[in-house]
C-alpha cells in the first residue's frame, strides 16, 4: 500500500477531510474569482458600466455550462481513479486518466464551435438592448473560443485531487486567479499602454488566467503525480472507460448544468418583471458563488474519501464521511450566511450599484441567504451519492433545488410581482423554499441508498 493509499485508509475521516478539503475549498473559491472579478471591474468602467455588468450576467449561464461539462467529466474521472486506487487497479487508473484527457480536448472542440457560431444568437435571446447584446456576444465568444485552458485544467485538477495532491491543484488555481486579477484592469481600462478593451479585455484576462492554471496543473501532474503513469495506449478512447466516467460524471454535469438552466430561465422570468431585477439577481448569484463554490470544494473532498472507503468496503468510514461532510459543509454555509447578511449593502456597493438595482440586490442577499445552510446539506449529499455510485440520487437533488422547486414558484411569484411591485421580494424567496424542500427529499433518498449500498458491508 502506498503512503497516499495508507493515508486514505487509516487517517481519521474528520482530519483527512479537512486536510484535503481546505485546499479544495480555496481552489473552488478561486474558481468563482474569475466571474466576480470581471464583474467588479466592468461595472466600474467610466461609461456603460451597468450595461457591461448586465452583459456578463447574460453570458454567465453559458459559462456555468462550460464549467459544468469540464468539472463533471473531471468528477467522474476523480471518483473512478480514487476507487481504482483503493482497489489497487493500476491499469484502470491509467486508462481513466488517459480517456479523461481525451474528453477534455473533445469538450474544448465543442465550445470552440459554439463560440464561433452560436454566441450571438444565445445572448440575443435574453435581451432586446443592442448595446448589451453586442457586449455579451464579444465577451462570450472570446471565453468559448479560447476555453481550452478551462476544459483541460478541469481534468488535471481532478486527477491531482484524486491522487492525493490537492495542494498542487490549489496552487495552479491561485496562479490563474492572480493572473486574471492583474490583467483585468490593464486590459479593461487600458493601463500600462495597452488599448482600452472594455468587456473584451475582461474576457481575455479570464482565458489567459485559465491557460496559466492549466499549464501549472500539467507541470505538477508530470512532476508529482506518480500514482498515474500514462503511456500512449492509455489515450486511446475506450467506450467502456468513457461510459464508466460518465456513469458517475454525467449526473455531476447535469447538476452543474442545471445551474445554467436555472439562471437562464430566471433571467427570462425576471426580465418580464424588471431589467434591474436581472442585473440584481446576476450580481447576487456571483457574490453567492464564493459560498457555493466553497461547499463544492468540501464536496470534492467528501467524494474521493467516500469513494475510497466504498471501494474498501468499510461501512464505518463511509458513515464517518457522511457525518463530517455534512458538519463541515454546514459550518461553511452558516458562517457565510452571517457574513452576507451583515455586509449585504457594502457588497453591492463594490459593483457601483445605486438606486433600485442596489436595493434589489441587497434584498436578494438578505432573503436568499436564509436557505444557504440547506443548500450545503444538498451539496454534501451530492458528493456522497456520487461516491457510492448513485448518480441518480445526486441528479435528483440537482433537479429539485434548481428546477422542480424553483420554476413553479418563480412563475407564480413573478405574476404577483407584475401586479404589485412591492411584492417583488417574493421572487427571492423561491430559492430558500427550493433548498428546504430538496433537503427533506435528500434525507429520504439517503435512507434508501444507505440500506442498499452501505448496509451490505455490515
Amino acid at each position: 500500500m502506498s503512503l497516499k493509499d495508507e493515508k486514505m485508509a487509516t487517517v481519521p475521516v474528520g482530519k483527512l477531510m479537512l486536510s484535503m478539503g481546505i485546499p479544495m475549498i480555496v481552489s473552488m473559491v478561486l474558481q468563482a474569482v474569475y466571474n466576480i472579478v470581471d464583474s467588479a471591474f466592468v461595472s466600474n468602467m467610466q461609461t456603460g458600466g451597468e450595461d457591461a455588468l448586465n452583459a456578463l450576467t447574460l453570458a454567465f449561464p453559458l459559462q456555468i455550462l462550460m464549467v459544468a461539462v469540464g468539472i463533471g467529466t473531471g468528477v467522474g474521472a476523480n471518483v473512478l481513479i480514487a476507487k481504482s486506487l483503493g482497489q489497487k487497479n493500476d491499469e484502470l487508473t491509467n486508462k481513466t486518466a488517459g480517456n479523461a484527457i481525451f474528453l477534455g480536448l473533445a469538450i474544448y472542440a465543442a465550445f470552440l464551435i459554439f463560440g464561433l457560431f452560436g454566441a450571438e444568437a444565445y445572448i440575443a435571446s435574453q435581451t432586446d438592448n443592442a448595446v448589451i447584446s453586442a457586449m455579451g456576444t464579444d465577451y462570450l465568444s472570446i471565453c468559448c473560443v479560447f476555453s481550452f485552458g478551462m476544459s483541460m485544467f478541469a481534468i488535471f485538477e481532478k486527477m491531482l485531487q484524486a491522487a492525493g495532491h490537492p495542494i498542487c491543484s490549489t496552487v495552479a488555481q491561485i496562479l490563474g486567479a492572480v493572473t486574471n486579477i492583474v490583467l483585468d484592469p490593464i486590459l479593461i481600462y487600458g493601463w500600462l499602454g495597452c488599448p482600452e478593451m472594455g468587456v473584451k479585455g475582461a474576457a481575455y484576462a479570464t482565458v489567459i488566467g485559465q491557460v496559466v492554471s492549466f499549464a501549472a496543473a500539467l507541470i505538477f501532474h508530470l512532476k508529482f503525480n506518480r500514482s498515474i503513469q500514462l503511456r500512449p495506449i492509455h489515450f486511446k478512447p475506450s467506450l467502456r472507460i468513457i461510459g464508466m466516467i460518465y456513469s458517475i460524471g454525467l449526473p455531476a454535469i447535469i447538476s452543474q448544468a442545471l445551474i445554467s438552466v436555472m439562471t437562464y430561465g430566471m433571467n427570462l422570468i425576471l426580465k418580464g418583471v424588471s431589467e434591474n431585477m436581472v442585473t440584481a439577481y446576476g450580481l447576487y448569484y456571483k457574490i453567492q458563488q464564493f459560498l457555493l463554490f466553497a461547499a463544492f470544494g468540501m464536496r470534492d473532498a467528501i467524494t474521493p474519501i467516500t469513494a475510497f472507503s466504498y471501494g474498501m468496503g468499510d461501512s464505518g468510514r463511509i458513515k464517518s464521511c457522511v457525518k463530517f461532510g455534512h458538519l463541515f459543509t454546514a459550518v461553511i454555509m452558516l458562517a457565510g450566511s452571517v457574513v452576507l447578511e451583515v455586509f449585504a449593502a457594502p457588497f453591492s456597493e463594490v459593483f457601483g450599484l445605486s438606486g433600485e438595482t442596489q436595493a434589489l440586490c441587497v434584498s436578494a442577499i438578505h432573503i436568499i441567504s436564509i436557505g444557504l445552510v440547506f443548500a450545503g446539506i444538498n451539496i454534501a449529499f451530492q458528493g456522497i451519492f456520487q461516491a457510492v455510485g448513485s448518480g441518480i440520487g445526486s441528479l435528483a437533488i440537482s433537479v429539485g433545488r434548481q428546477i422542480l422547486f424553483v420554476f413553479p414558484f418563480a412563475f407564480i411569484f413573478a405574476h404577483i410581482a407584475k401586479v404589485n411591485s412591492q411584492m417583488n421580494w417574493l421572487l427571492w424567496s423561491v430559492f430558500p423554499i427550493a433548498e428546504i424542500l430538496t433537503a427533506a427529499a435528500a434525507l429520504i433518498i439517503w435512507k434508501r441508498i444507505s440500506v442498499k449500498r452501505v448496509g451490505q458491508y455490515g
